[in-house]
């Protein structure tokens, strides 16, 4: 079976395991598939589950989100690192979360969206945008900026 590593379809992607993406491990992992990912934008799906961490009253809670949005942009990250540069997880960090509107969260038992799309990078930051939609409604949606983790002295 020969794959475009550079443009993978959403059958190859939903293959992959999540958790040889990100430097995050569970009980702390906020998505469940990555189902898209092109050189400027990436999807992810989350199983909204009660186990999880950061759900609270039947629903993940505004901080969940963010950190959903978080990991989606480390997914892509993981992505390029381990299928076209040959590299391990690179950690990064959430720099700022800018003119976020909330309109609702997902409840469990909702498979939730979320779609980044890269606006720019330079310098180790990037600047994105971020919505997370379940059950065909927007829930949130957020300017995001994030930098690569600092080299350890």
């Amino acid at each position: 079976m020969n794959i475009d590593y550079c443009h993978p379809d959403e059958a190859f992607l939903r293959t992959i395991d999540v958790h040889e993406l990100l430097p995050q491990q569970e009980p702390f992992v906020f998505i469940s598939a990555l189902t898209a990912l092109g050189r400027s934008h990436v999807v992810t799906e989350t199983a909204v589950g009660s186990r999880c961490r950061l759900v609270s009253n039947g629903m993940m809670t505004t901080a969940g989100m963010i950190e959903m949005m978080a990991q989606t942009c480390a997914a892509r990250v993981g992505y390029i690192n381990k299928f076209i540069l040959k590299r391990g997880v690179v950690p990064g960090l959430l720099a700022a979360v800018r003119g976020m509107s909330v309109s609702g969260h997902p409840r469990i038992g909702q498979t939730a969206v979320t779609s980044v799309v890269i606006e720019a990078s330079a310098f180790g930051m990037t600047s994105a945008r971020a919505e997370i939609s379940a059950g065909g409604e927007t829930m949130a949606v957020a300017e995001i900026r994030l930098a690569d983790a600092p080299a350890a002295i």
